[in-house]
């Protein structure tokens, strides 16, 4: 009996079988998981590959720690400081997942940047992955955003004056600074609105983009496949065969009258003495 026929299964196997069953029939989903999971990997990849898979677990805990806190904070600015104060010694493990939330974020901005690091040194940014850069690119900037938007969340002293700081910043920029700066500030200066306006971007704009551009970026990898290591065999055999076939383009290339000739010597006749 092989791996794969075990015998007949039990009702909950047989009723699980049927429901994926129905699904794939119907959406194709057995197809489309086998397309992105089952795939060829290089065979020479380290840990350096798993760095995007590990700002991806992290991006999950943020989002349901985050939505864990959501619960109990009020993003008000008479109630949000006591709000945290109650989450962190009153509500049962609320300093536990608050403080997953907040040393998750900076493990998540860290994690991203080894990332964006080692896609820059091995290379992958290059044909055919110019988009898969593009998207990462625009995850980072997205990263860097929520985590200002969850500074101010605090609503202490510390997190309102450095987010004073980032909207200075912000606003220095040319043309469309001042209006970024704005909208982020729900007006000219800091007021009511302020914290609710940044309490909606981090919980519901920004997480929305990031988990789009996730998928987006997860399809471009599976579609693309993984960068080899700069030190993989295969790739060094690679690319010794392009330069050597760019070599012998150019020497087909250069013209005519440049090449060198070499002209064989002329065969001196011998001479044969009588009776030898």
């Amino acid at each position: 009996m092989s791996t794969t026929d075990i015998g007949p299964k039990g009702p909950v196997g047989q009723v699980g079988e049927a429901v994926v069953e129905y699904v794939d029939r119907r959406a194709g989903a057995k197809t489309g998981i086998t397309w992105f999971l089952k795939r060829n990997i290089p065979s020479e990849t380290s840990w350096f590959q798993t760095l995007g898979f590990a700002a991806m677990a992290t991006f999950g805990l943020q989002a349901v720690t985050g939505m864990i806190l959501a619960m109990y904070y009020k993003p008000d600015p008479t109630t949000a400081y006591s709000s945290i104060q109650h989450i962190t010694n009153e509500v049962t493990w609320g300093w536990l997942v608050r403080g997953m939330h907040k040393w998750g974020a900076s493990a998540m901005i860290i994690l991203v940047f080894l990332h964006m690091a080692r896609v820059f040194l091995f290379g992958s940014y290059k044909y055919p992955r110019e988009l898969t850069w593009v998207t990462g690119a625009i995850l980072l900037i997205m990263v860097m955003f929520m985590g200002l938007t969850g500074y101010l969340l605090v609503w202490d002293q510390r997190a309102y004056w450095a987010t004073v700081v980032a909207m200075n910043i912000t606003a220095s920029a040319p043309i469309i600074g001042p209006y970024i700066a704005d909208i982020l500030r729900a007006g000219s200066n800091f007021n009511p609105d302020t914290l609710s306006r940044f309490y909606s971007i981090h919980m519901l704009v920004i997480p929305g983009g990031i988990a789009t551009f996730i998928g987006l970026h997860l399809f471009l990898v599976s579609k693309l496949g993984i960068t080899e290591p700069p030190w993989a065999k295969r790739a060094m055999r690679a690319r010794r065969a392009e330069e050597a076939a760019a070599r012998a383009a150019a020497r087909e290339r250069a013209p005519q009258g440049r090449r060198e000739v070499t002209v064989a010597p002329a065969t001196q006749p011998v001479k044969v003495e009588a009776g030898q």
